[in-house]
Formats: C-alpha cells, structure tokens, sequence
C-alpha cells in the first residue's frame, strides 16, 4: 500500500480545516483515501495528514493543479511538503 504523508504548517488550524474538509470529493477523485490528521504538539497550526493512494499518477496530477495551490492558498497553508511513503513491516 502506498501513502502520502504530508506536512502544512498553517495561519488558523479551523480555517485550514474547513477547506480542507470541502474537498473530500477532489481528494476521492484523485484517489486519496484520508487515513488520518495530527496536530504538532509545540505548535498546534503545523499540521501532519495522510492519505492512502490508489494512483501516484493521479495524486500527483491533483497536487499540480493549479486549484489545489488557490485552495491552500484559501486555507491559509503557509508552506509544506508531502512524500509517497510505503509500509516497510514492523520492526
């Protein structure tokens, strides 16, 4: 299975949220299955989210979208990252 994990450090937790939760259906299309959001305990706007992925292909044309970038910008993303990670068993 493979997942993107990503990082947002935002201006307003709830805000980021709102939007974030308005595009459960762009995500679905784009083969994102949301796993999971944790909040950093030092800093409660950086943000941590993962989504398990049906196609890197179509997650990654969903993360070029220029309406991907105007809805972080709408949700008050600061800056972040994201990277394809895959499970690698128990240790």
């Amino acid at each position: 299975m493979i997942y993107m994990l990503c990082r947002n450090r935002v201006a307003d937790f709830s805000r980021w949220k709102a939007v974030f939760a308005s595009h459960e259906a762009a995500h679905q299309s784009a083969g994102l299955r949301l796993v999971q959001i944790w909040r950093s305990v030092e800093d409660a706007n950086n943000i941590f989210f993962m989504f398990e992925v049906a196609s890197i292909d179509k997650a990654r044309e969903f993360i070029g979208d220029p309406e991907a970038a105007k809805a972080g910008e709408a949700s008050g993303v600061i800056d972040g990252e994201y990277h394809f990670v895959a499970g690698a068993g128990a240790y």
